[in-house]
């Protein structure tokens, strides 16, 4: 089986300031760390690093940046495509955080916005019947529907996580197999009809619903370092437990998940402070059992 990711990849660039300016001010900041990020690229990140066969559809742009994002994607198990570069600016992500934990953030969403549906149909091409397609909210909703539903009359299983969320993406719940929403997203986009729900509650746990069942799986104790990117952690052990085992999303599926976005969250970054291959052989092997309610 192979998963597929459409979505997004960035250079994320944080900064760290003393407050958050104004309009019109100008303050001293020093660069913390620059990273690839997006989200799509996150999630696509942490399932080849599961050991998943994984394929990131993502625009990269015909800058240093760009050239910069593909030379770091090397390192890691994952096939990005398409392989040349767009005629957009990659895309970027500013990230500023304050002394007192407040934080901004600048993206841009060029790159993205030109990769067209026929390019990202040609890279779906050699999709089988029974792999996964996963998207975020990184495409415009007509974009986000016309993928699912060309998923969809692949065979394909859909996968959806509304984030950044638009009050559009509500028409795609009908060709969505698996949705992994946060409770704003939730009470915002109404996706009870979907087959498998997935909930999260931040630092509380998450829920799983699928029909009249609901399963509570409390989050993992952990001191909290830095949040960023514990959600697509979370959502790709997730798929990744599931897959390695043969099954569908569970309580292990989603007990696994929570461990693994523990060990990010104790960490600062995104990519650098996910879980490496090693950690996450090892947390995938084990069979802790959550709390049912």
């Amino acid at each position: 089986m192979r998963v597929y990711v459409a979505g997004n990849i960035t250079v994320d660039e944080t900064w760290s300031v003393t407050d958050i300016p104004a309009k019109g001010a100008s303050v001293h900041g020093y660069q913390r760390s620059q990273d690839i990020g997006g989200k799509g690229a996150n999630q696509a990140i942490v399932l080849s690093r599961c050991g998943i066969e994984t394929c990131l559809i993502a625009a990269t742009g015909h800058d240093r940046k760009g050239k910069w994002i593909r030379q770091q994607l090397m390192n890691e198990p994952v096939t990005l495509l398409p392989t040349q570069p767009m005629t957009a600016l990659s895309d970027t992500s500013l990230i500023l955080h304050s002394a007192d934990g407040d934080n901004a953030i600048i993206t841009s969403t060029s790159a993205a916005e030109a990769l067209d549906i026929n390019t990202l149909s040609h890279h779906l091409a050699s999709a089988r019947p029974g792999d996964l397609l996963v998207q975020q909210g990184n495409f415009s909703p007509e974009k986000t529907h016309a993928l699912f539903s060309l998923a969809k009359s692949c065979g394909l299983i859909t996968v959806f996580n509304p984030s950044p969320v638009h009050a559009a993406f509500a028409s795609c719940w009908s060709l969505v197999d698996i949705a992994v929403v946060n409770q704003h997203e939730a009470l915002q986009l109404q996706p009870h009809a979907v087959k498998t729900l997935v909930t999260t509650l931040g630092s509380a746990g998450a829920w799983l619903t699928q029909g009249d069942q609901r399963t509570f799986c409390p989050a993992q104790p952990v001191n909290a370092t830095d949040t960023t990117g514990a959600g697509d952690t979370f959502l790709a052990v997730m798929l990744a437990s599931a897959i390695r085992r043969g099954g569908e999303i569970d309580a292990l599926a989603l007990t696994h998940a929570s461990q693994a976005a523990a060990l990010t969250v104790s960490r600062h970054g995104t990519r650098q402070a996910f879980p490496t291959a090693e950690e996450l052989a090892a947390l995938l092997q084990s069979g802790g059992e959550p709390a049912v309610i």
